[in-house]
Order: C-alpha cells, then structure tokens, then sequence
C-alpha cells in the first residue's frame, strides 16, 4: 500500500512567507515607535518654519523693524575708471514707506525717491511733476532702486531652506528666496544666514531667466542703531568683471517717521 506523496514546497513557500510577514511587522512595529518618540521630532524640525525665522531675525540684523534714518555712502569702482561716490540719506518705515534723498554730489542734491507699499516714484528739482520708475533699474553702479528703497526680504519673498555649508569654521544655512509678486527688484535670491546667530553674510541675485546678476557680501558688523549690523555691503556684478560697488552705512538712529513724510505734496517741496 503506497501512502500519497507530500510535497513540502508549498510548505516551504508558507513558511518564508510567514517569516517574510513577521519581520515585515517588526519594521513597521519599529518605525511607528520611532516616529512616536521625542527625539525623531526633535531631529525633523519644520524648515518652513526655520526658513521664516531665520529670515526675519537676519533682516531685523541689518536694518531695525520700526522708523529709522540712516545714511549710506556708494562708492563704485570700474576697470580703467576714476571712482564714482554718492551719498544718500534714507528715512524708512520697513517694506511699506522709504524715503532716498541724494545728498552728495551737490549737483543731484535733493533728488529724493519716494517708495509707498508697492509704488516707486523719483522727485526733481527741474521736473513739475514726480517720475514713476521700477524697482529694478539701476541707481547707481551696482545698486538698483529697490536696493535702497526695499531693502528687507520679508514680506515679498517665500524662503525655503535648501542646504547647510561650513565656511571658514561656521555653520550656514543657504536660504532660497522666491519672489511672491512680480514687481519685487529679483525673481529669486540664494541668501547665505549663519545658522547660530542669523547674521547674514552673503546673498546673490537673480533674474527672471536663472542668471546670476550680483553677488553681496556682508561685512564689517559694529554696533550701529542699538544693534550689531553689517556697516559695509560689497556689491559685485557678474556679468561685467570688475565692476563693484560698496556701500558704507553710518549714522543710523531710530526714528518716528509720520505719514505727511511719505506723501508726493511734502517731497515737492523739500526737492525744491
């Protein structure tokens, strides 16, 4: 009398299978317990998050939140060229109202650029009626109109961490800065924050296409308006070799600034 065969691949099969689905089980076990625990939260912090306040504390570093008047010398250096320095005086109340007066040469003192949230409009001795200009043409050298005028990132760029580098033994968070509307100066900026103490120490500019534009550094950082900020901001053009402009800020107090300062009727008078 044969007894039937039995096969044992099936049982084989039913068995790794089985094997399979526990250790299956037990990763997934593991990793809900690690996702559960404090330290996985504590080491995935939420970058939007960090990306935002790192851009606020490095804006607040260079220029205060509130009024405040500061005076800024441009010097522009070119190849085969004699310097060319400039003097402005601004009074700013942050991204909503700035006001640039030229102060030096003597022969464009008194032009005054008068900024209101998103309008942009030059005051001349010789002209009865205010220019309306872009933020993005150029004042002088290297330095566009919404340089001066609109000189803080937040509120018209969305920041997102995109890396952290070590330069010269600190640690850095490379922010990129896209533009939320399309009158801002740039379409994108890469802003270099340190990442202990938010101070800003490079940021490079870029156009609509992808190309790089300038690069500016941060530098010199004293005591100036009741805070450590960067006193001189050396502007590089990249696409004409050579051609740089530097500016030194001075002077800078904080300030009260009212509404008649900021309004067309007040600056024909003061650019007369």
């Amino acid at each position: 009398m044969h007894l039937p065969t039995v096969s044992r691949l099936p049982l084989n099969r039913i068995s790794l299978t089985s094997r399979q689905g526990m250790a299956n089980w037990v990763v997934a076990l593991l990793l809900l317990a690690a996702c559960s625990s404090p330290g996985w939260a504590a080491e995935t912090p939420d970058k939007d998050n960090l990306a935002s306040e790192l851009l606020q504390r490095a804006d607040r570093i260079r220029f205060p939140e509130a009024g405040f008047q500061v005076d800024i010398v441009i010097t522009t250096t070119a190849p085969d060229s004699e310097p060319d320095e400039r003097s402005y005086r601004i009074l700013s109340n942050g991204n909503r109202q700035t006001l640039v007066q030229t102060t030096a040469p003597a022969v464009d003192r008194n032009q005054i650029l008068l900024m209101r949230d998103n309008d942009l409009w030059a005051f001349l001795p010789n002209l009865s009626q205010p220019i309306r200009l872009p933020l993005s043409q150029r004042l002088t050298g290297q330095v566009a109109n919404g340089d001066l005028a609109r000189a803080n990132f937040v509120g018209d760029y969305e920041p997102r961490i995109l890396r952290k580098e070590m330069l010269d033994g600190e640690s850095y968070y490379v922010l990129q800065l896209s533009a939320m509307d399309r009158w801002v100066t740039y379409r994108k900026v890469l802003y270099w924050v340190n990442a202990k103490n938010a101070r800003p120490l490079k940021a490079e500019f870029y156009a609509v296409s992808g190309r790089l534009l300038k690069t500016a550094h941060y530098r010199d950082f004293e005591t100036m308006g009741g805070e450590t900020r960067p006193t001189r901001l050396i502007v590089e053009d990249s696409l004409r070799k050579g051609h740089v402009s530097e500016l030194e800020y001075s002077n800078m107090v904080k300030r009260e600034l009212p509404d008649k300062i900021f309004t067309k009727d007040y600056l024909k008078k003061l650019s007369r």
